[in-house]
């Protein structure tokens, strides 16, 4: 049996409900889709102990188009459901909600709860030659200034370029990875980067991950890449060590994915998230 870890709770008004996770215990994940579901693939590969339940919010997507206090209301909502389940930390796999909710979500619980832009943001700089980052994204994590706001508290001096790139999730959801419209689309958002001499570019969104073999084509060789999902794997790591909550067995972990709209879509969405079969998918019913 796993270590018994101190409480966590919901804070906020109410009675508090006392949660004691042990390092048995699943990881929970949420996005407003299955993009963050390449956050779960890359942790599956470094951690491929633990046991994993994901929540997909798909029938209120995307986030990336919703008002900031929308936003903080679905991600509420998704914490709760996941806290039920009784999970013993949670990675917000998405990076709009990250940038609008994830203060509002630390004040109101005291599980561990993770974004995605403080892993990416050190990934990028820990290059020292780091100067000209661009940072691709949907509209709403654009315009929150997250990336921007936390790369500048960080080093001085940088030159940071945010391009809103909301085509990109639907060309990705319907296949078209390596469709020719997806690569006209993704010249025209690249080129002003590229132009503006970028040697950085952050995909600040979880599903750019599977544009990767894409953009290398695309962008100049000199230009590093900096993904959501395995820098947000290596930081979660980090953490789960810090906090003694790593799962101590060697064997292989269950992923359980629950999603607030079933479609046969998303489950091939999912399957080419993770490279492998999702199994059962479950419906979820938030905000009961």
């Amino acid at each position: 049996m796993g270590r018994v870890n101190r409480g966590f709770g919901l804070g906020g008004g109410g009675q508090a409900v006392t949660i004691r996770p042990v390092n048995s215990s699943p990881l929970g994940f949420f996005d407003s889709g299955v993009g963050g579901l390449t956050v779960v693939r890359a942790v599956q590969e470094l951690l491929p102990s633990e046991n994993i339940l994901y929540l997909g919010d798909t029938a209120r997507l995307p986030y990336g188009s919703k008002s900031p206090e929308t936003i903080r209301q679905f991600a509420d909502e998704d914490v709760r459901f996941l806290i039920a389940k009784g999970v013993k930390a949670i990675v917000v796999a998405c990076n709009t909600a990250t940038a609008h909710a994830l203060p509002s979500l630390h004040e109101k619980y005291r599980i561990p709860i993770l974004g995605v832009i403080e892993p990416g943001v050190e990934a990028a700089l820990s290059c020292p030659d780091a100067l000209r980052i661009g940072i691709i994204a949907t509209r709403g994590t654009i315009h929150s200034h997250a990336y921007q706001h936390a790369l500048a508290l960080r080093k001085t001096g940088l030159l940071i370029h945010g391009q809103a790139t909301p085509l990109l999730v639907p060309l990705i959801e319907e296949n078209w990875i390596d469709h020719p419209a997806t690569r006209q689309v993704l010249k025209t958002y690249l080129d002003p980067l590229v132009k503006k001499g970028i040697d950085t570019l952050m995909l600040a969104c979880t599903h750019y991950p599977l544009l990767i073999p894409i953009l290398k084509e695309l962008l100049p060789p000199e230009v590093r890449l900096v993904d959501s999902a395995t820098t947000c794997a290596e930081h979660l790591k980090k953490e789960l060590t810090r906090l003694g909550l790593l799962e101590a067995s060697d064997r292989v972990g269950s992923l359980e994915i629950h999603l607030t709209d079933l479609s046969e879509e998303f489950e091939v969405l999912a399957r080419q998230f993770l490279a492998k079969s999702p199994g059962r998918i479950h419906r979820a019913v938030l905000g009961g």
